[in-house]
Protein backbone atom coordinates (compact mmCIF):
# COMPACT_ATOMS: atom_id res chain seq x y z
CA UNK A 1 0.00 0.00 0.00
CA UNK A 2 0.98 3.62 -0.52
CA UNK A 3 2.77 5.51 2.66
CA UNK A 4 0.50 7.51 4.69
CA UNK A 5 1.04 10.93 5.31
CA UNK A 6 1.16 10.47 9.01
CA UNK A 7 1.53 13.44 11.87
CA UNK A 8 2.41 13.69 15.41
CA UNK A 9 5.18 11.88 18.13
CA UNK A 10 5.43 8.28 19.19
CA UNK A 11 6.71 7.73 22.49
CA UNK A 12 8.55 4.46 22.20
CA UNK A 13 9.98 2.08 24.36
CA UNK A 14 13.01 1.05 22.61
CA UNK A 15 13.97 -2.61 22.84
CA UNK A 16 17.95 -3.58 23.58
CA UNK A 17 20.18 -5.10 20.80
CA UNK A 18 19.00 -3.18 18.23
CA UNK A 19 19.95 0.46 16.63
CA UNK A 20 18.00 3.36 17.44
CA UNK A 21 17.36 3.83 13.35
CA UNK A 22 16.43 -0.11 13.39
CA UNK A 23 13.24 0.01 15.50
CA UNK A 24 12.50 3.83 13.60
CA UNK A 25 12.58 1.72 10.31
CA UNK A 26 10.05 -0.84 12.23
CA UNK A 27 7.77 1.89 13.59
CA UNK A 28 7.41 3.54 10.63
CA UNK A 29 6.52 0.00 8.52
CA UNK A 30 3.84 -0.48 10.97
CA UNK A 31 2.60 2.99 10.64
CA UNK A 32 3.38 2.62 6.95
CA UNK A 33 4.48 6.38 7.26
CA UNK A 34 6.11 8.72 4.18
CA UNK A 35 8.09 10.62 6.94
CA UNK A 36 9.76 9.41 10.19
CA UNK A 37 13.00 10.53 12.70
CA UNK A 38 14.23 10.05 15.97
CA UNK A 39 15.24 12.44 18.84
CA UNK A 40 18.50 11.25 19.94
CA UNK A 41 19.58 8.20 19.32
CA UNK A 42 20.11 5.18 22.10
CA UNK A 43 22.84 2.77 21.63
CA UNK A 44 21.86 -0.80 20.68
CA UNK A 45 22.57 -1.92 24.08
CA UNK A 46 20.75 1.19 26.16
CA UNK A 47 16.61 0.40 26.14
CA UNK A 48 13.86 3.40 26.95
CA UNK A 49 12.39 6.24 26.06
CA UNK A 50 12.92 7.51 22.19
CA UNK A 51 10.53 9.87 20.97
CA UNK A 52 9.37 9.04 17.02
CA UNK A 53 8.61 12.78 14.70
CA UNK A 54 6.21 11.21 11.83
CA UNK A 55 5.75 14.25 9.04
CA UNK A 56 5.48 17.39 9.41
CA UNK A 57 6.91 16.74 13.56
CA UNK A 58 10.06 15.95 12.25
CA UNK A 59 10.52 19.75 11.72
CA UNK A 60 10.36 20.08 15.48
CA UNK A 61 12.97 17.18 16.35
CA UNK A 62 15.72 19.56 17.37
CA UNK A 63 14.09 20.89 20.05
CA UNK A 64 13.97 17.59 21.60
CA UNK A 65 17.72 16.78 21.06
CA UNK A 66 17.93 19.94 22.55
CA UNK A 67 16.49 19.58 25.61
CA UNK A 68 17.56 17.57 29.27
CA UNK A 69 17.05 13.90 29.73
CA UNK A 70 17.15 11.80 32.57
CA UNK A 71 18.77 7.94 32.73
CA UNK A 72 18.89 4.81 34.89
CA UNK A 73 22.40 3.82 34.63
CA UNK A 74 24.06 0.60 36.06
CA UNK A 75 28.00 1.12 36.39
CA UNK A 76 30.08 -2.03 36.83
CA UNK A 77 33.40 -0.72 39.00
CA UNK A 78 37.00 -2.40 38.26
CA UNK A 79 36.96 -3.02 34.78
CA UNK A 80 37.51 -0.12 31.74
CA UNK A 81 36.61 -1.07 28.46
CA UNK A 82 37.52 0.84 25.21
CA UNK A 83 33.85 1.89 24.28
CA UNK A 84 32.87 2.44 27.88
CA UNK A 85 30.07 -0.21 27.81
CA UNK A 86 29.84 -3.67 27.62
CA UNK A 87 30.02 -3.59 24.18
CA UNK A 88 33.50 -3.40 24.03
CA UNK A 89 36.86 -4.95 24.75
CA UNK A 90 37.99 -4.78 28.63
CA UNK A 91 41.64 -2.78 28.69
CA UNK A 92 42.12 -2.55 31.78
CA UNK A 93 41.71 -4.89 35.22
CA UNK A 94 41.83 -2.72 38.91
CA UNK A 95 40.65 -3.54 42.46
CA UNK A 96 37.60 -1.48 43.70
CA UNK A 97 39.22 -0.20 46.67
CA UNK A 98 36.43 2.63 47.58
CA UNK A 99 33.41 2.06 50.14
CA UNK A 100 30.22 3.91 49.53
CA UNK A 101 30.82 6.54 51.54
CA UNK A 102 34.17 7.23 49.01
CA UNK A 103 31.48 6.97 45.91
CA UNK A 104 29.02 9.42 46.95
CA UNK A 105 31.86 12.04 47.76
CA UNK A 106 33.31 11.76 44.35
CA UNK A 107 30.14 12.07 42.71
CA UNK A 108 30.02 15.77 44.53
CA UNK A 109 32.99 16.26 41.77
CA UNK A 110 30.49 15.40 38.77
CA UNK A 111 27.85 17.25 39.62
CA UNK A 112 26.77 20.73 38.06
CA UNK A 113 28.29 22.70 34.75
CA UNK A 114 31.04 21.02 33.79
CA UNK A 115 33.63 20.28 30.38
CA UNK A 116 33.63 16.66 28.89
CA UNK A 117 35.36 15.31 26.22
CA UNK A 118 33.11 13.07 23.93
CA UNK A 119 33.92 9.88 23.85
CA UNK A 120 35.92 8.16 20.51
CA UNK A 121 32.42 6.08 19.69
CA UNK A 122 30.57 8.50 19.63
CA UNK A 123 28.86 9.77 16.36
CA UNK A 124 30.09 13.55 16.05
CA UNK A 125 32.01 13.95 13.11
CA UNK A 126 35.65 14.75 12.22
CA UNK A 127 36.53 15.43 9.12
CA UNK A 128 33.39 14.18 8.03
CA UNK A 129 33.44 10.99 9.15
CA UNK A 130 31.77 9.74 12.61
CA UNK A 131 34.25 9.51 15.29
CA UNK A 132 32.95 5.48 16.02
CA UNK A 133 35.11 5.16 12.23
CA UNK A 134 38.38 6.60 13.43
CA UNK A 135 38.07 4.07 16.80
CA UNK A 136 37.11 1.13 15.33
CA UNK A 137 40.54 1.40 13.09
CA UNK A 138 42.52 2.21 16.49
CA UNK A 139 42.69 5.74 15.54
CA UNK A 140 42.16 8.64 17.95
CA UNK A 141 41.39 12.15 16.87
CA UNK A 142 41.47 15.19 18.88
CA UNK A 143 37.85 16.05 20.15
CA UNK A 144 37.00 19.27 22.17
CA UNK A 145 35.81 19.56 25.45
CA UNK A 146 32.01 20.51 25.19
CA UNK A 147 29.90 22.32 28.14
CA UNK A 148 27.47 20.27 29.66
CA UNK A 149 25.32 20.23 32.80
CA UNK A 150 24.71 17.78 35.28
CA UNK A 151 21.75 18.52 37.35
CA UNK A 152 21.23 15.59 39.17
CA UNK A 153 23.37 12.66 39.93
CA UNK A 154 22.14 10.20 42.41
CA UNK A 155 23.36 6.55 44.08
CA UNK A 156 20.26 4.53 44.19
CA UNK A 157 22.80 0.91 45.11
CA UNK A 158 26.17 -0.12 45.60
CA UNK A 159 27.53 -3.41 46.31
CA UNK A 160 31.11 -2.95 46.19
CA UNK A 161 31.09 -3.98 42.29
CA UNK A 162 28.28 -2.76 40.94
CA UNK A 163 26.46 0.56 41.00
CA UNK A 164 23.14 1.99 40.11
CA UNK A 165 22.95 5.73 39.41
CA UNK A 166 19.82 8.43 38.27
CA UNK A 167 21.48 10.77 35.74
CA UNK A 168 19.62 13.97 35.15
CA UNK A 169 21.44 15.63 32.42
CA UNK A 170 21.33 18.74 29.87
CA UNK A 171 22.02 17.64 25.85
CA UNK A 172 25.16 16.50 24.96
CA UNK A 173 26.28 14.39 27.54
CA UNK A 174 27.62 11.36 27.19
CA UNK A 175 26.94 9.23 30.05
CA UNK A 176 29.50 6.29 28.97
CA UNK A 177 31.85 9.30 29.70
CA UNK A 178 30.72 10.24 32.46
CA UNK A 179 30.60 6.53 33.90
CA UNK A 180 34.38 6.21 32.66
CA UNK A 181 35.10 9.45 34.13
CA UNK A 182 34.01 8.65 37.50
CA UNK A 183 35.74 5.12 37.49
CA UNK A 184 39.21 6.52 36.48
CA UNK A 185 38.50 9.00 39.22
CA UNK A 186 38.04 6.40 41.96
CA UNK A 187 41.29 4.78 40.47
CA UNK A 188 39.56 1.26 39.76
CA UNK A 189 37.62 2.04 36.15
CA UNK A 190 34.09 1.64 35.42
CA UNK A 191 31.54 1.06 32.39
CA UNK A 192 28.29 1.41 31.73
CA UNK A 193 26.64 -2.13 32.01
CA UNK A 194 23.28 -0.81 31.64
CA UNK A 195 21.43 1.97 30.54
CA UNK A 196 17.86 3.15 30.23
CA UNK A 197 16.57 6.74 29.32
CA UNK A 198 13.13 7.36 31.47
CA UNK A 199 12.57 11.45 30.69
CA UNK A 200 13.51 13.35 27.51
CA UNK A 201 12.09 17.00 27.88
CA UNK A 202 8.33 17.28 28.77
CA UNK A 203 8.00 13.54 28.08
CA UNK A 204 8.35 10.62 31.26
CA UNK A 205 8.65 6.82 30.57
CA UNK A 206 5.21 6.53 31.85
CA UNK A 207 3.88 7.51 28.75
CA UNK A 208 5.98 5.16 26.55
CA UNK A 209 4.58 2.61 23.64
CA UNK A 210 6.49 -1.02 22.85
CA UNK A 211 6.73 -2.00 19.34
CA UNK A 212 4.52 -5.09 20.28
CA UNK A 213 1.52 -3.16 21.76
CA UNK A 214 1.59 -1.43 18.00
CA UNK A 215 1.73 -4.48 15.97
CA UNK A 216 -2.00 -5.52 16.26
CA UNK A 217 -3.65 -2.30 15.21
CA UNK A 218 -0.84 -3.17 12.03
CA UNK A 219 -2.16 -6.50 11.65
CA UNK A 220 -6.28 -5.08 10.80
CA UNK A 221 -5.01 -2.09 9.13
CA UNK A 222 -6.64 0.02 11.86
CA UNK A 223 -4.44 3.28 11.29
CA UNK A 224 -7.13 5.41 13.36
CA UNK A 225 -6.00 3.11 16.10
CA UNK A 226 -2.28 3.53 15.91
CA UNK A 227 -2.80 7.84 14.73
CA UNK A 228 -4.84 7.90 17.88
CA UNK A 229 -1.66 7.23 20.33
CA UNK A 230 0.12 10.17 18.56
CA UNK A 231 0.71 12.93 20.43
CA UNK A 232 -0.05 16.49 19.11
CA UNK A 233 3.61 17.65 17.61
CA UNK A 234 3.53 20.94 19.67
CA UNK A 235 4.20 19.07 23.12
CA UNK A 236 8.10 18.96 21.94
CA UNK A 237 7.63 22.52 22.36
CA UNK A 238 6.85 22.68 25.79
CA UNK A 239 7.70 25.29 27.88
CA UNK A 240 8.74 27.63 25.16
CA UNK A 241 6.46 31.29 25.26
CA UNK A 242 3.25 31.06 22.85
CA UNK A 243 1.69 33.48 20.96
CA UNK A 244 -1.66 33.73 18.96
CA UNK A 245 -1.44 35.30 15.84
CA UNK A 246 -4.22 37.39 14.14
CA UNK A 247 -4.93 36.77 10.19
CA UNK A 248 -2.79 39.71 9.09
CA UNK A 249 0.01 38.28 10.95
CA UNK A 250 -0.18 34.89 9.95
CA UNK A 251 -0.07 35.93 6.32
CA UNK A 252 2.83 38.09 7.07
CA UNK A 253 5.02 35.71 7.78
CA UNK A 254 3.90 32.94 5.85
CA UNK A 255 4.48 35.11 2.95
CA UNK A 256 8.14 35.25 4.63
CA UNK A 257 7.38 38.57 5.90
CA UNK A 258 8.37 40.02 9.79
CA UNK A 259 5.81 40.66 11.84
CA UNK A 260 6.70 43.97 14.57
CA UNK A 261 4.47 42.88 17.77
CA UNK A 262 2.98 45.41 19.80
CA UNK A 263 3.92 46.60 23.47
CA UNK A 264 0.99 44.96 25.02
CA UNK A 265 1.77 41.65 22.99
CA UNK A 266 5.45 42.16 23.94
CA UNK A 267 3.93 42.62 27.36
CA UNK A 268 2.35 39.13 27.43
CA UNK A 269 4.87 37.41 26.12
CA UNK A 270 7.05 38.85 29.09
CA UNK A 271 10.18 39.64 26.62
CA UNK A 272 11.71 42.00 23.36
CA UNK A 273 13.84 38.74 22.49
CA UNK A 274 13.31 35.01 22.38
CA UNK A 275 15.30 32.08 20.01
CA UNK A 276 12.29 29.95 19.81
CA UNK A 277 8.01 31.59 20.22
CA UNK A 278 5.51 28.84 19.58
CA UNK A 279 3.20 30.44 17.22
CA UNK A 280 -1.15 29.35 17.02
CA UNK A 281 -3.31 30.65 14.47
CA UNK A 282 -6.28 32.89 14.60
CA UNK A 283 -8.41 29.74 15.75
CA UNK A 284 -5.74 28.50 17.63
CA UNK A 285 -4.64 26.06 15.65
CA UNK A 286 -0.38 25.09 15.76
CA UNK A 287 1.46 26.55 13.15
CA UNK A 288 5.00 26.95 13.60
CA UNK A 289 7.87 28.56 15.55
CA UNK A 290 9.50 31.88 15.16
CA UNK A 291 12.29 33.58 16.96
CA UNK A 292 12.20 37.10 18.48
CA UNK A 293 14.58 39.86 18.39
CA UNK A 294 13.79 43.31 19.46
CA UNK A 295 10.43 42.74 19.26
CA UNK A 296 10.44 41.77 15.60
CA UNK A 297 9.11 38.27 14.85
CA UNK A 298 10.84 35.90 12.12
CA UNK A 299 9.76 32.69 11.10
CA UNK A 300 11.79 29.68 12.02
CA UNK A 301 9.77 26.44 11.35
CA UNK A 302 6.63 26.69 9.81
CA UNK A 303 4.03 23.20 9.14
CA UNK A 304 2.70 22.80 5.80
CA UNK A 305 -0.73 25.10 5.27
CA UNK A 306 -2.39 21.92 4.90
CA UNK A 307 -2.09 20.87 8.30
CA UNK A 308 -3.47 24.37 9.97
CA UNK A 309 -7.44 22.98 9.60
CA UNK A 310 -6.22 20.23 12.49
CA UNK A 311 -7.11 22.27 16.00
CA UNK A 312 -4.39 21.85 18.36
CA UNK A 313 -5.23 19.36 21.21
Amino acid sequence: MARRAVHGILLLDKPLEISSNGILQRVRWLYQAEKAGHTGALDPLASGLLPICFGEATKFCQFLLDTDKTYLVTAHFGFRTDTSDAAGEIISRKPVSFDQAMLEQMMQQFRGPQMQIPTMFSALKYQGQPLYKYARQGIEVPREARPITIFRFELQQFDGEYASFLVHCSKGTYIRTLIDDLGEALGSGAYVSALRRIHVGPFHAEQMLTQEQLVPFNDKQDWAGLDALLLPMDLALTGLPQLQLNEVQQKRLVHGQTVVLSDAELADLGTEAADAIKLYGPEQQFIGVASLEAGVLSVRRLLNTSMWQTPAL
